[in-house]
């Protein structure tokens, strides 16, 4: 449903009376996925991963605007070097893992 509204908005440049050719639909579908992926891998960041670098390590604060910048990053500390998230307080879910793998690998298709 999601990805539909994010189309639908992402498309809005189109009269409410037109429907969207398979072309149109086609171009933006990806980019209105990588903006759902995104937003999704954001609010994992925030909750998960920014209430610690707020304080520990300001300069690496994830933002939307930044996010991407960070992603190999992101991927070395948490799925290579598995040192992140740090403590015993906060931890991933299975889910959390895979919303940031799916964006990580989005961010830089193969």
């Amino acid at each position: 449903m999601t990805i539909f509204i994010t189309l639908f908005i992402t498309i809005g440049f189109l009269s409410l009376n037109e429907t969207p050719t398979t072309e149109e639909v086609q171009a933006t579908l990806p980019r209105a996925i990588h903006d759902d992926t995104s937003a999704r891998a954001l609010e994992v960041l925030q909750t998960k991963c920014n209430v610690c670098h707020v304080r520990q390590n300001p300069c690496k604060v994830f933002t939307r605007e930044n996010m991407d910048g960070f992603a190999p990053k992101i991927h070395r500390q948490v799925f290579i070097k598995k040192r992140m998230p740090r403590g015993r307080k906060i931890k991933l879910t299975a889910e959390e893992y895979q919303i940031l793998l799916t964006w990580i690998t989005s961010t830089n298709p193969q």
